[in-house]
């Protein structure tokens, strides 16, 4: 037990969930006035579904035993047995910390979905979709990526903080539920205001701030790897931010404080999977290359595909996640970090980079028919989406009888 890594990782802990409230203010501030309260309310719940969801039972799946590579069991159900002694993840901290850590994440990852979906799916419907598809496809996914004899580390696949079990399973599950409910009403004439910008960068600033928990914490460690893991971070984060006010630019004419702020947040997205695993010079190809990417591969999925992830979560976490987990194959070194057993395949060495797209095919794979099965049983106890007249009125008074703005008389509807 060391009290300098315990004490390192409950603030890396307070960190990350201080990202789930950004998430609110980042979305939040995305959206149209009347359906503000609604988003935030979204992020919301779940910081109180996910975290009881995880003490009964979701660590004990994720993290408890093994099942063929896929899943726990539930010895550690209620936390029982997970105490203030060391435990089998990390030998330094108390087994209760590694828990509250991974429990943030567990927040965190299903709230990114909600960005694609708003403006149109009931809240008591969302309540049960987020519930199911956590322990369908968040604690199995969890579990074969971190869990003891998890079948994609077993195959030598590596995700330093949630390339795959986090980014690319909430983007791709967005992306088809945001296929399943279909398109706003008026998504192919109509102008979606963003009601606040301030907003957005409040949210990107705090998810920013909380990203260095998520991503220097994963070392488990206050140690040289967390300092690795926290300078990439910062590195990538800075770079795809520039790299989209470029962007910007170049097809504006105007660089934009909206954009300056998603790209600061694909840059996070993108390094996630890496962060503890590639030099740091590589860092800035990641963080670079992302926001092009990420930039096109929204035009294509909103203005070709005319698809409605109405925050882009898939072309954020979804793209971004996948690009991560590419560039990890491509530039990781088992130098920095000996849980990498090969070389990227920038050095030479192959098998890391295929290891890398077996783990992202799997991930697709099981978000997508995670969120199919959710979506099929949630329409059991109620309709997925809200009728016209209540989608016209605005989410916030339709599904929560409150107005962000009570007194405002402005035009921005």
């Amino acid at each position: 037990m060391n009290a300098g890594d315990t004490g390192f990782m409950l603030i890396c802990t307070a960190f990350v969930f201080f990202m789930t409230p950004g998430l609110a203010f980042f979305y939040g501030g995305l959206v149209r006035r009347k359906n503000v309260v609604n988003t935030m309310m979204a992020c919301t719940m779940i910081m109180g579904l996910a975290t009881v969801m995880w003490a009964l039972f979701g660590y004990s799946l994720a993290f408890g035993g093994n099942h063929g590579g896929i899943i726990g069991d539930f010895r550690w159900i209620a936390l029982n047995g997970v105490g203030m002694e060391t435990g089998p993840y990390a030998d330094t901290i108390p087994h209760l910390v590694f828990c509250a850590f991974q429990m943030m994440f567990a927040i965190i990852t299903p709230a990114l979905i909600t960005g694609a979906l708003v403006g149109r799916m009931r809240f008591k419907a969302l309540f049960i979709f987020i519930a199911l598809w956590s322990l369908i496809v968040y604690y199995p996914l969890a579990h074969m990526v971190w869990g003891e004899g998890g079948f994609l580390a077993a195959i030598g696949s590596v995700d330093f903080a949630g390339g795959d079990v986090v980014h690319i399973s909430s983007g791709v599950s967005a992306l088809v539920l945001a296929i399943i409910l279909g398109r706003r009403k008026g998504y192919e004439t109509m102008t979606y205001r963003i009601h606040n910008v301030p907003f957005v960068l409040l949210g990107a600033s705090i998810l920013w701030f909380g990203w260095f928990g998520f991503n220097a914490g994963s070392a488990l460690a206050a140690d040289g790897l967390a300092a690795h893991a926290f300078m990439t971070s910062a590195i990538s984060s800075a770079t795809a931010l520039l790299t989209w006010m470029l962007l910007d630019c170049i097809h504006d004419g105007h660089p934009t404080l909206v954009g300056a702020s998603t790209g600061l947040v694909l840059g996070l997205v993108a390094i996630t999977p890496g962060a503890g695993f590639v030099p740091m010079w590589s860092s800035f190809i990641i963080g670079g290359l992302v926001s092009p990417i990420c930039y096109y591969g929204v035009r294509l999925v909103k203005k070709k595909l005319m698809i409605d992830d109405a925050l882009d979560a898939f072309g954020c976490h979804g793209i971004g996640g996948i690009w991560g987990g590419i560039a990890t194959g491509i530039f990781a070194k088992s130098s920095i970090n000996s849980v990498a057993r090969w070389d990227g395949l920038i050095f030479g060495d192959f098998h890391l980079f295929q290891a890398q797209i077996i783990g992202i095919v799997v991930t697709i794979m099981i978000a997508v028919a995670g969120t199919l099965i959710c979506a099929a049983i949630v329409r059991v106890f109620t309709p997925l989406r809200v009728d016209e007249k209540d989608e016209k009125r605005g989410m916030d008074i339709s599904q929560h009888g409150e107005s962000a703005y009570p007194s405002f008389n402005g035009l921005d509807q």
